[in-house]
């Protein structure tokens, strides 16, 4: 066989290239935690939104030019035009101030859902043969929102934004040999140019959300092509007038895509869209005008990203600083750090349903009865979050323990090295002498859910 055609037969088996799918046909399973993807989704649509509705007021420029707003500290100064912009969203501006306040939260919600989803498609094994490929685009997409977030973050131009987004700048040109030139292309030269914002806008409002929506739609595709897991049935059941067989994994049982899952992602979507409105009228942003407009003489006194990236300042905080060459190239610890570590991390979970290799499997699993694999989640999560924990050392150690980083860095270097595998050894432990656990009561109603004859939520695997 050759190579070509091996691998055209591994997508054909994950895919079924060779049938075509009704999508109004297909099955949805009644399970709310299905719908972590579908919030995501709908967090990215209102980005877009809000995002177009920002754009037409934000200029993309550090030129600097008079401000006559709002804000009377600011009153005549001459100042970037991307930071006087975004004051005049903030405060002159109608509904200019909710709308970036949606947009942020959007944001933070759109990376916590895409977390949460994949939390909950590792622990449940959705992952496993044959759906390997969605779980790469899955991770792809989780790195995207990342990337989006960031680019994000610099376009105000103020104070705050401008150091933290000087950390990134520092470890594009940490890459050996392409770091320069990587340099010059995403933020046009030494930081801060005249044309870090431009790049960094054009990234943010085209490049990345381009990427985004063209991963969504991969990611959809294949949702439709393999359909979705189910979670073990409770017995035989019935749906659509035929009996079904608890283990029959040919049939996937649930709610049809049209009316039934329409009307619960419209549903979704509203609940969606009031949560983050709510967010934005009673929870502040970033207060642009408390920092002011960059000023390259000045650093904030408290530096510090997103929660969301927050692991990998953790592990520049708590890396040696290292310096060696390699041959041509010069290996530093923001190198290893800020680029090697998380890009390990990435691919790690990318190549994990590779490690946890199987025979196809349709249903969802218990993550009390997968001992190994739910014990190298939970060493996952406490890795990340004790990483996390050490992007904040400075708050730890001066306002919490009142010492000094010098002395809680060790400890936390070695939280990081031993905790997480303690703790998933524990798991592991706890899970592998006890007996499975029931299937949870529910999942399947004994008629089929809430299906009828006249709405048929039974597919078929493979089915045109």
């Amino acid at each position: 066989m050759s190579r070509a055609k091996a691998v055209y037969d591994w997508f054909d088996t994950r895919l079924d290239l060779e049938n075509g799918q009704t999508f109004l046909g297909k099955a949805f399973p009644a399970e709310d935690s299905f719908l972590l993807g579908e919030v995501a989704l709908f967090c990215f649509l209102l980005l877009i939104l809000s995002g177009v509705f920002l754009g037409f007021f934000f200029e993309p420029s550090t030129s600097d030019v008079e401000y006559d707003g709002s804000v009377q500290k600011f009153q005549g100064e001459e100042m970037p035009e991307a930071f006087v912009s975004v004051l005049h969203i903030t405060y002159d501006v109608p509904f200019g101030m909710f709308i970036r306040r949606l947009h942020h939260w959007a944001a933070h919600l759109f990376v916590a859902s895409i977390g949460l989803h994949m939390l909950r498609v590792f622990f449940t094994g959705a992952y496993r043969n044959p759906r390997e490929p969605n779980w790469v685009v899955g991770t792809g997409l989780a790195a995207l929102s990342m990337g989006a977030a960031y680019t994000g973050y610099a376009l105000p131009f103020d104070e705050f934004a401008a150091t933290a987004t000087s950390i990134g700048y520092n470890l594009t040109i940490s890459i050996p040999l392409l770091g320069d030139f990587l340099g010059q292309v995403v933020f046009g030269g030494e930081f801060p140019s005249s044309a870090t914002i431009p790049r960094l806008y054009f990234l943010h409002v085209l490049v990345i959300p381009a990427a985004i929506a063209v991963g969504l739609a991969v990611h959809m595709a294949i949702l439709i092509r393999q359909k979705h897991t189910e979670a073990p049935r409770d017995g035989d059941v019935t749906a659509g007038r035929k009996p079904v067989d608890e283990e029959d994994d040919d049939i996937i049982i649930g709610l049809p895509a049209f009316p039934n899952q329409a009307a619960v992602s419209a549903v979704v979507f509203f609940v969606t869209a009031a949560t983050l409105s709510a967010l934005a009228g009673l929870l502040p942003v970033h207060n642009v005008a408390e920092y002011g407009p960059n000023d390259p003489a000045s650093t904030p006194e408290l530096i510090m990203p997103d929660w969301f990236l927050m692991w990998v300042y953790g592990f520049l905080k708590l890396l040696p600083q290292i310096s060696f060459n390699v041959g041509p190239a010069h290996i530093n610890g923001e190198f290893v750090g800020g680029i090697v570590l998380p890009g390990l991390v990435f691919a790690a979970v990318a190549a994990w349903p590779f490690i946890d290799r199987t025979e196809p499997t349709h249903f969802t699993a218990d993550p009390l009865d997968r001992a190994w694999q739910t014990g190298v989640g939970v060493a996952a999560v406490a890795f990340i979050m004790i990483a996390s924990i050490a992007g904040m050392n400075n708050i730890l150690a001066g306002q919490v323990l009142g010492t000094t980083t010098g002395v809680v860095n060790p400890i936390l270097t070695a939280a990081l090295l031993v905790v997480p595998p303690v703790f998933g050894g524990i798991t592991y432990l706890l899970l592998r002498d006890g007996e499975p656990s029931p299937s949870r009561e529910g999942d399947v109603a004994a008629d089929g859910g809430a299906v009828d004859s006249d709405a048929d939520a039974t597919e078929r695997e493979g089915d045109g």
